[in-house]
């Protein structure tokens, strides 16, 4: 229902509600004096709807990219499976792909990237400063991430845990074994950090051996320099594919510690959030709904299910209250595909660097996947 106030009735019913409080209405002019009253304004009050104000910064970061004609995602450039150059100089991996996927949200074009390497010592800084649009570089989300460093964590791509990894010969089962030994580490972690937290509790005393980034961390380990490597295990499994002998090593059966990794953006431009958050599910739904990079044209074509009609674009406007055109997630699934493609692309079980699903699967199969509704 629709009500239409003037000004005076307004303010009679403020009048009314500080009386019904107790408080005196102000006086009434004195005698004599002539109270004009200029114009009368009418206030429409529609509850279907309510008025919404913008937050300061919203909706900059979109039309920054737009204006750029790319996106400039930060990304690792040493981890297998996640984010990696390859021989010819192509960056690959699942946190890639996520970039990819933005970017076909967004432009309709999955190239229209750069990729920006950053280390983990700098990749806080990179996105608090602009230099970098968004993070998607296996950093796991906290507490304190969430609040001091400036930026909002999405949901989570993949579920992860800390790791250990020892040469197979050196008798190494257990992270008691470790006592007096020398673990080497990558500085600027939660890796670190988890590493210090775990051995304290045991009552393992080690010595930590720390680097700047993955690929001095795991050189000093391939030499022998320390007795066993730290990192997340999807990053342990990606990296002894690397090495000389990938099965003289193993990961020991231990985890620990929760490494929920996911993409990073800045605070304080909500519809740069909601972008990169519903991309990340409109990847989990379209596994959820059989949606891949080789069917969604003639799902779309012949598509009666309402949820599936609107996050392909052929119902309502979606991707309008994004800031984006209603295709939007249409073109994330049919230039980059699912989640499920995404992932068997790049931690697969024909790859290198397989990694079995586990919690990385949709919730209906046991997995932590799972997105919220189209609409």
């Amino acid at each position: 229902m629709r009500k239409t106030y003037t000004i005076l009735s307004l303010l009679v019913l403020f009048a009314l509600a500080l009386a019904a409080c107790g408080t005196a209405a102000p006086a009434p002019a004195p005698s004599g004096e002539t109270v004009t009253v200029k114009e009368t304004v009418v206030v429409e009050v529609t509850s279907s709807a309510p008025v919404v104000v913008a937050p300061t910064g919203y909706g900059v970061t979109l039309k920054t990219v737009m204006e750029r004609g790319n996106l400039i995602c930060g990304v690792n450039s040493q981890v297998p499976g996640f984010g990696f150059v390859d021989a010819n100089g192509n960056f690959a991996g699942i946190d890639v792909d996520y970039c990819r996927a933005l970017a076909a949200a967004i432009f309709g074009d999955p190239t229209k990237v750069e990729f920006r390497p950053v280390t983990a010592a700098e990749r806080f800084t990179a996105l608090q400063s602009g230099e970098i649009d968004i993070l998607s570089r296996n950093t796991t989300w906290s507490l304190v991430r969430d609040t001091e460093l400036g930026g909002n964590f999405v949901h989570t791509t993949f579920y992860d845990g800390q790791g250990m990894m020892v040469p197979k010969d050196s008798g190494i089962k257990t992270l008691q074994d470790l006592e007096g030994g020398t673990i080497c580490v990558q500085t600027g972690t939660t890796t670190e950090l988890n590493l210090a937290d775990v051995m304290a509790s045991l009552n393992v005393t080690y010595t930590p051996a720390v680097f700047e980034d993955a690929d001095s961390t795991f050189a000093a380990y391939s030499e022998g320099r320390c007795d066993a490597v730290t990192t997340d295990k999807s990053g342990l499994v990606s990296r002894r594919s690397v090495l000389a002998d990938p099965a003289a090593h193993e990961i020991l059966d231990v985890t620990m510690s929760k490494e929920p990794l996911g993409p990073m953006v800045r605070h304080g431009d909500d519809q740069w959030f909601d972008i990169a958050q519903w991309t990340v599910f409109t990847l989990f739904s379209g596994e959820e709904f059989g949606i891949t990079s080789a069917n969604v044209d003639d799902i779309r074509a012949n598509a009666t299910a309402p949820e599936v009609r609107r996050m392909l674009g052929l119902e309502g406007d979606l991707g309008l209250k994004l800031g984006l055109t209603n295709d939007w997630a249409y073109n994330i699934i049919k230039l980059v595909g699912n989640y499920e493609e995404v992932y068997n692309r790049n931690l697969g079980p024909d790859t290198p660097t397989y990694i079995p699903r586990g919690y990385n699967s949709l919730y209906t199969d046991g997995g932590l996947l799972y997105s919220p509704p189209f609409r």
